[in-house]
This record gives structure tokens, C-alpha cells and sequence, in this order.
């Protein structure tokens, strides 16, 4: 079952399955982006925190943390493993 990102609690670790977005145009160079940065299909990671508005989320994956923006972290199809 897919979840969305933003909605998860801190501490939550997940595995992405995927990529999605509604604009097409988009998605093809946000996937190429997001790529480069280790986010990958099959790969596993842990929601650090949401700052207080809930933009952006921090996740910590490979030996480092990233933030994504409420439209990236909605754009990414993940599995809670944990």
C-alpha cells in the first residue's frame, strides 16, 4: 500500500516504489533530479521531521539528510516498511 510522505510520522522509515506528478512535462526531469540524489526505487528511507508548517520534510538516507519540498515529497510513492 502506497502512502503519502507528508503524512507520516517522524521516525517512520519507508521504501519508494515510485514516481508520480500531474504534470507530465515535469516528470521526466524531476525524476532525472531526484535520481541523481539517490532516490531511487527499491531504496530505503527514514522521515527525520516536518518543520511546523509542514514544508519541508527532512529525510535522512545513504549518510545524509535531504529536504523535499511538499510537491517532491508528494511526488515520490512510498511503502512503510517500519
Amino acid at each position: 500500500m502506497t502512502e503519502r510522505l507528508r503524512e507520516l510520522q517522524p521516525g517512520t522509515t519507508v521504501r519508494i516504489l515510485g514516481f508520480t506528478s500531474s504534470d507530465e512535462a515535469g516528470a521526466a526531469l524531476y525524476v532525472e533530479q531526484v535520481t541523481r540524489l539517490g532516490l531511487t526505487p527499491g531504496t530505503t528511507f527514514r522521515l527525520v521531521r516536518r518543520a511546523p508548517l509542514g514544508d519541508p520534510v527532512e529525510i535522512r538516507l545513504r549518510g545524509y539528510s535531504l529536504a523535499l519540498r511538499p510537491h517532491e515529497a508528494d511526488a515520490l510513492q512510498v511503502q512503510v516498511i517500519e
